[in-house]
C-alpha cells in the first residue's frame, strides 16, 4: 500500500462508518444499549481514521494539490462536494459533543443531539463515497 491507495481506503472507511451508524441506530431502536454504544464509538474511531488518512493524502501525498472533476456531471459533483464539505465541518464537533454527552450519561441531551447528528453524519459518510466514485479515475497511481 502506498499513499496513492489512500483515496480507496478513505472510501472504504466512509462506507464502514455508514454501516456502523445504521447498525447503531437499529441497535438503539431495539434497546440494545451496549451494542449501540459499541457500534457508535467504533464509528467515531473509523471516522477519525478516515480523517487522518484524508489529511495525510491531501497534505503529505498530494501536497495540497486539488483533484479537479471535469466530467459530464460537474454541476452535480460540485453541489454534492459543497454540501459534503460544509456538513463535514459541522458534523465533526457535533459527533464529539453527542458522544461526550453519552459518555457522561446525559442521555436526554444526547438523544436530542443524536437526532441532529446522525442524519448529517450519514449524509457526510455516504457522500464521501459518492465523491470518491466521481473522482476515482482521476487519482494518480504514483509520483
Amino acid at each position: 500500500m502506498t499513499g496513492y491507495d489512500l483515496p480507496k481506503l478513505n472510501a472504504v472507511l466512509n462506507a464502514a462508518a455508514t454501516v456502523l451508524l445504521l447498525a447503531g441506530y437499529v441497535a438503539i431502536r431495539a434497546k440494545y444499549v451496549r451494542l449501540h454504544m459499541t457500534l457508535m464509538l467504533t464509528a467515531v474511531g473509523v471516522s477519525a481514521a478516515f480523517l487522518t488518512s484524508y489529511l495525510t493524502y491531501h497534505f503529505a501525498v498530494r501536497g495540497v494539490e486539488a483533484t479537479r472533476y471535469t466530467g459530464e456531471y460537474r454541476g452535480a459533483y460540485l453541489a454534492i462536494l459543497a454540501s459534503h464539505t460544509v456538513l463535514a465541518a459541522v458534523v465533526a464537533p457535533l459527533v464529539l459533543v453527542t458522544a461526550g454527552l453519552a459518555l457522561r450519561k446525559k442521555f436526554h441531551t444526547h438523544l436530542w443531539f443524536g437526532r441532529i447528528t446522525l442524519p448529517i453524519w450519514l449524509y457526510v459518510s455516504v457522500t464521501g463515497v459518492v465523491i470518491f466514485l466521481f473522482l476515482k479515475d482521476l487519482y494518480p497511481t504514483g509520483p
